[in-house]
C-alpha cells in the first residue's frame, strides 16, 4: 500500500471505531432495562444496613431479658425449695 492508502484506511478505520463507540455509548446510557435491577440492589442495601443496626441494638436487650428472667427462676426455685 501507498502512504496515501494507509493514511485514509487509518482514517476510515478510526472514524468506524469512533462510530462504534459513540453508538455504544450512547445507547447504554439512553438504555435503560437495568434500572430496575440496581434500583432493588440499593434498597435491599438500605433494609440489610437498617436491619443490622437494630439487631445490634437488640442483642443487649436481649441479653437483659435473659438475665433477668434467670434471676427470677433462680429465686422462685430456692423458694419453692425452701
Amino acid at each position: 500500500m501507498q502512504p496515501e492508502t494507509v493514511s485514509w484506511f487509518c482514517m476510515v478505520q478510526r472514524l468506524r471505531i469512533r462510530e462504534f463507540l459513540a453508538c455504544s455509548i450512547g445507547g447504554f446510557w439512553r438504555d435503560e432495562a437495568g434500572q430496575d435491577l440496581i434500583e432493588y440492589t440499593l434498597l435491599l442495601a438500605f433494609v440489610a444496613l437498617a436491619s443490622a443496626a437494630l439487631f445490634s441494638n437488640v442483642g443487649t436487650s436481649v441479653s437483659k431479658v435473659w438475665s433477668v428472667s434467670n434471676t427470677t427462676l433462680s429465686t422462685a426455685v430456692l423458694k419453692a425449695a425452701s
